[in-house]
């Protein structure tokens, strides 16, 4: 039975869900693409990027394959290039240790450069279908709002008890759509200031 959350959301993000062109893909590098060049950017902001990158790159073994400069090249005016290298480097890994593949595991996910508990999630959930709570900063403020969390959320003991409340929210099979009904409720309603 899904939560009274999930009751609530899920037809909302039905009629009200952004359309983006990673969502409803079952391509799991595309997923993967966009999580990292989500981190810390806005989605109108990685737009025409995800779009180029994806023409350029199409696969983890295209990555792997190009030099990490023509992978810098292709990252250039996103910032935080980090996040490149450690892509290019995760896409090394893939194609040599998982066959060039996303590993689906949550365990081997967070072992990749650049993935961490937040990024691992969205991929589990998003790619895979795994029952995960993608708990990035947008989710911790809706559910810290939602769940009227008295601890502050971005601490160790505040994502604990946000993890431990959100978890059993998610309806079976839907982690997908939730999560992504909670960041879409994050960018158009649940802003960080004057909410609406």
């Amino acid at each position: 039975m899904a939560s009274d959350l999930a009751q609530a959301l899920l037809p909302w993000f039905r009629a009200n869900g952004r359309l983006l062109p990673w969502r409803g893909s079952a391509n799991p590098y595309a997923i993967w693409v966009s999580e990292i060049m989500l981190q810390q950017t806005r989605v109108e902001t990685v737009l025409p990027y995800y779009a180029r990158w994806m023409k350029r790159f199409p696969t983890v073994r295209s990555v792997a394959a190009a030099p990490l400069d023509e992978v810098l090249r292709a990252w250039e005016g996103l910032g935080y290039y980090r996040r490149a290298v450690n892509l290019h480097r995760a896409a090394e890994i893939m194609v040599t240790q998982y066959k060039g593949r996303l590993p689906t595991s949550m365990e081997q996910l967070r072992r990749l450069p650049g993935v961490g508990r937040y990024t691992a999630a969205a991929i589990a959930s998003l790619a895979f279908g795994q029952d995960q709570v993608a708990l990035d900063g947008n989710l911790r403020r809706v559910l810290a709002r939602y769940f009227d969390l008295e601890l502050d959320p971005r601490s160790v003991q505040g994502e604990r008890k946000l993890l431990t409340q959100a978890q059993p929210a998610v309806p079976a099979g839907e982690s997908s759509s939730f999560n992504q009904a909670l960041m879409d409720l994050a960018a158009a309603v649940c802003t960080p200031r004057a909410p609406a």
